[in-house]
Formats: structure tokens, sequence, C-alpha cells
């Protein structure tokens, strides 16, 4: 299914025009119908001689209203420019084709309205006039065609043109991941909140959880319908209203998003191309106050040239955007700029975590560059860039594709070289060549770093070399192991050493470690205390497990204290506890060794403490 949005100036018969094609008034408020003027979005649908259902979204002319036009236009896929044929071009039919050709919106059709008001004469006026106001715009090659809403004349040409002009449409992506624009939310008595819009991205049905964006807040969607048919599912591209139980309505704005949970986020910051119209009243200049609209949502935006001080009408340039509000905004979505009293220009969101850039980096243009030329090799190389280490579903997102259409050239990407899968697959974790380069150069750096800083002891902890490299557990254990396989590191237990890397010992500490395990020995399971030793030779004995440090007191020779704790063990699994007493008697030793003998236990998970005694695990 598609969606037609109307625009054009105030009073040049939309909503007549909307009523003459669907058999529905798209004026729903009294105001609207008092005043003779539309004032809110109205929505419309017809079946085409064809067959085919199409959607209408009716908007406001009026400069007054201009916002509610914004947040109408943001989901269709074809526009019906209406001018009325007694009074030609006007100022919104101007600054709505402006809008429509910052969205993008490629394919449109020219409705002279009010045909039966004047002659053949001045038709052809007016279409050369509308004709030149094309010009360079993405509706360049819409036909004209003269209506009548009051007669019908030109009806019929009219609706074939427009199922012409549907039949080159693809079919709508499905990219798996729904979400739905609000334009309405509004409460129906027994059936609870209902929120409309355009469905994009993704299907929906009922049953379904979904989430609100920005609030976070989660719902159930209890029905659909499309066109007042209820549905048990919605297709993208459908005007749908979404039945929702759970929530209030009051809970729900325009501007928010209906999305599955879990991978819609909003932004207060984003990088994008951008475009200043030919007619805009002024330059767009460095940190410029504007109010940004996409999709449905608006929100206050300071405008941060990338490249230039400021931007003429017509030039284009790269921007970093910083909203007051965050919204929800996925990267190749279009916005619209505005100031208090005209548009201004435009573009298309590219990076939606970008950091605070350096004015005139050509590194950071060029990587926007990149971006902007769509879901391409390069785009997914810049995507990864930015979200290293990214999965397949998050540079599927950046790129704005579903994940079965970039796995093959992600595939291509690792063979190629160009980026690195800790898996040695399409799933993951992926780095870029130089992600992986800068991460791998640091673990090197920091296991040198430690050597140079303890050269006794046979490794940096594991753990430690996480911390430095500031990883989550469950990915540092996959860099580590690709570390070790490319042979930056080795893993030598729970360390890691720069390959081949042994302590050396002078003879002077050669002869201390004897001297200091022969006075260990003294007393097998009371090990003295007393002995000062250099606490990195002890750090080193314990790397070569050759004694096993309790706490800051108590050290064991390794033999020793794996034969204690193999008999606890046995005591523990021959008895329903075990208790300080029974091991102190055990060894015949203090409390203060017993103690420090069960709480390593403890600390490896060996036993645990139930009040006063412990129980093997």
């Amino acid at each position: 299914m598609f969606v037609i949005g109307t625009a054009g100036h105030v009073d040049h018969g939309k909503s007549t025009l909307t009523e003459a094609l669907t058999g529905i008034d798209p004026d729903r408020l009294s105001q609207e119908k008092e005043r003779g003027m539309t004032i809110e979005l109205g929505f419309a649908w017809m079946t085409l001689p064809g067959g085919r259902e199409v959607s209408i979204v009716d908007v406001p002319g009026h400069e007054k209203f201009i916002k509610n036009m914004l947040m109408g236009v943001g989901g269709i896929d074809m526009a019906l420019l209406i001018v009325a044929a007694d009074e030609g071009v006007m100022p919104q039919t101007v600054e709505h084709l402006a809008i429509l050709d910052l969205l993008q919106i490629k394919r449109g059709v020219v409705a002279l309205t009010k045909r039966e008001l004047v002659d053949d004469e001045w038709i052809d006026l007016v279409s050369t006039d509308v004709l030149e106001l094309l010009e360079d715009t993405t509706l360049a090659d819409a036909k004209i065609i003269p209506v009548s809403a009051m007669t019908g004349d030109g009806i019929p040409d009219l609706l074939a043109e427009v199922e012409r002009m549907l039949d080159d449409l693809p079919e709508k992506r499905d990219l798996g991941r729904p979400r739905l624009p609000v334009d309405r939310s509004f409460t129906i008595s027994g059936f609870g909140t209902v929120v409309t819009g355009t469905l994009i991205d993704g299907r929906v049905r009922g049953g379904q959880e979904v989430e609100i964006v920005p609030s976070g807040t989660r719902a159930r969607i209890r029905g659909l319908q499309t066109h007042k048919e209820a549905e048990d599912e919605a297709l993208p591209g459908t005007r749908v209203a979404i039945n929702l139980s759970g929530i209030s309505h009051d809970e729900i704005s325009r501007g928010d998003v209906i999305a599955s949970p879990g991978w819609l986020r909003p932004t207060s910051v984003f990088d994008a191309s951008f475009r200043v119209i030919n007619r805009s009243p002024r330059p767009v200049k460095h940190n410029a106050s504007t109010t940004l609209f996409t999709g449905s949502a608006e929100s206050p935006a300071v405008v941060r040239l990338l490249d230039a001080d400021a931007l003429a009408p017509g030039d284009t340039g790269w921007v970093q955007i910083k909203l007051e509000h965050p919204i929800p905004i996925v990267q190749g979505d279009y916005f619209v700029i505005r100031d208090s009293v005209a548009t201004l220009g435009g573009g298309v969101a590219l990076d939606l975590t970008p950091r605070r850039h350096r004015r005139y980096d050509d590194n950071v243009t060029n990587r926007l560059q990149a971006l902007s030329e769509g879901s391409g090799e390069d785009a997914i190389v810049s995507a990864v860039e930015l979200a290293q280490p990214a999965a397949p579903t998050t540079i599927a997102q950046a790129v704005n594709e579903s994940v079965a259409d970039i796995t093959e050239r992600i595939e291509g990407l690792l063979n190629s070289s160009a980026l690195v899968s800790l898996t040695n697959t399409t799933d993951g974790p992926i780095y870029t060549i130089a992600g992986w380069a800068r991460l791998s150069g640091t673990a090197r750096d920091a296991t040198r770093a430690f050597h140079a800083e303890y050269p006794l002891r046979a490794g940096i902890p594991a753990e430690e070399l996480r911390s430095r490299l500031k990883l989550k557990a469950a990915l540092f254990t996959q860099v580590a192991d690709r570390l070790a396989e490319n042979g930056d590191v080795e893993h030598v237990g729970s360390l890691m050493r720069s390959p081949g890397y042994t302590p050396e010992f002078t003879d002077e500490q050669t002869q201390q470690i004897a001297d200091y395990l022969d006075y260990l020995g003294t007393d097998r399971y009371s090990p003295p205390t007393d002995k000062q030793i250099d606490q990195e030779l002890i750090a080193a004995l314990g790397d070569q497990g050759r004694v096993v440090r309790l706490n800051q007191e108590v050290i064991y020779p390794a033999d020793v204290y794996e034969e204690m704790e193999k008999r606890v063990i046995e005591y523990g699994s021959a008895n329903e506890t075990i208790s300080l007493g029974s091991v102190r008697e055990m060894f015949d030793t203090s409390r203060k060794y017993t103690l420090a003998v069960l709480e390593h236990m403890d600390r490896r998970q060996i036993t645990r403490r139930v009040g006063d005694d412990r129980l093997l695990r």
C-alpha cells in the first residue's frame, strides 16, 4: 500500500479535491468546517481504477500551520501538489514544493484545481509558471493536470496519472524493525488508547509488544485497523491505527515513535549532509538556532557547520545538529530545518552517535561522504568504524538496510581484510582493520609496559589487561583469543605476556628465593610470616605456581596448600558441614591459618559460608 500527500497554498482546494477523489471529508474539526480552512492533518483513502488501495494525507496550506504540514508528509510515497488555476503559484506553493524536494519525494503530479473558473489560455499561462517552479526539483517531471472538483472534469485523467506513477514504485522494504511515527493519539470509549501514523521499515501484528520512543514505555498491540478495517497484520507503507493496551493516550504524543522493543534509541546530536534551499530568505550560519522536523517530530536545534562559516541559498555542506529534545531518528532519515518564519533547508541524517568534531577536518568530512553514498562497501566500513566492535544488526541499522541485504558485502570485506571479525564469520564482533590494529597495538603496549614495570612477574593478569583495554568481560575473552591466535600476546594460565617473555633472576634473587622457600617449609601447616623478602619475588613465585598467597600475611608452598585444599574437600564430602574447628584440628594449626585457607576456598568458590560453617559448592 502507498501513501499520497497533498501540498499547496491555503484555499487552493486540497481538501475539496481529496473529498472529490475519495468521498471522505478530511477536515475532522468543527473549527475547520466553520472556517473552511484545514488546520490539522486529514486522512482519507480510495481504490484506484486498477484496484490498488491508497491512503491520502491532506495537509494544511496556511503558513501558520506549516508545522502540521511537515508532520504529515514525512512518510508519503507520492505528492499531489495542488495549485488553484485562478490564482497560480503562491508563497506556500513554493514552500511546500521546497519541502517535498528536501524530503526527496520523487514522484508526484500537479493538479490545477478550480478548472471551471478559468479559460484554456489562462490554464496555459499558469502551467508555464508551474513548470518553471518545478525545474531543478525532484518533481521536475511531474505532469500537470487541470481538474475541477465541482464538475469532475479532469478527475479520471488525474487518477490515471496517479496510478501510472505508483506502478513504478518498488515494494516497500521490510527491514524487520517496524516503526510508526505517531501523528495522532486519542482514546475511543471501550477500546482505550489509539495512535495513528504511517508504518515504515517493518510489519506489526496483533498481540505484539512495542516500545514508545523516546519514553521507553512498553505497551501491547490490542488491535490494528487500516482504512477502518480490522487487520491481523500491518505491512510497511501502510496508514494504520493501532489500539494499544497498558498505556494511556496521554502518555503518547505526536512525534513519538511506536517501534519493536530495544533497537530504536532517541538522539540529541547527529551528523548530516545539509542543503539550503534555493529560495531561502537568508543563508544558514554556523551555530544557527532553528527548529528541526523529521517524521512527525520536531525539536529546537542548533546547526553547527563543519566545513563552512555560512551556507548561502543553494549551497550544500556537512553539519552537526544539536537537538534540545532527543528524538527518534534513523540513519538515512530526511529532515527539514526552519527558523521562526521560513523553511531554510534540510538534509539526511548520517551518524547518530558522533563526537564533537573539530571544524574543517578532512577526516570527518571524508567519513560523512562515505556514509552519504548509501549502503556500499565504504558506507559499511564507515558504519563499523563508528560503532566498533559492531554487530551485523548495528551495521545494518547504520546503513539503513536489512542484515540479509548486507551480509554478503560484509563477508567480502572480511575476505579482503578491510574488516576483522573476532569469530571469523559475519556474526562478529567486527572491527575495521585500522580499529583492530589500534586495539591490538594497545594490548601489546600494555603488556610490554607491565613487563617493564614488573620484570619479575610472568605476565599481566588478564583482568588487569581487560581493564586497561576498557572491554566488557565477554568481548575481552574473544579479543584475548584473537590476540593469542595472531601472536600478539600469549596466554599463561590467568596471565597474558608478550610472546616468549620469561622473567630473569639474578644470582642473588635466586638464592633469596631458595632461602625463602626453605624458611616456609620449617612449619608445614603454619608457615612463618615474619621473614622479610622483596614482594616482587613473592609475586613472581606466585606466577610460577610455587607459592599460594592467601592474604597479605599468609603464604603457603603450593604443594602444601594443594594438599590442604584436597583434604578439606574430602572432609566436606564426608560430612554435612565444614567447621573452623574441624579444619584447625585436621592440620593442628592456629585460627589465623585455618581462616585464611577457608576464606581462600570461599573466594575460589569451592566452599561457601553458611553462618560459622562452610558447605562445599
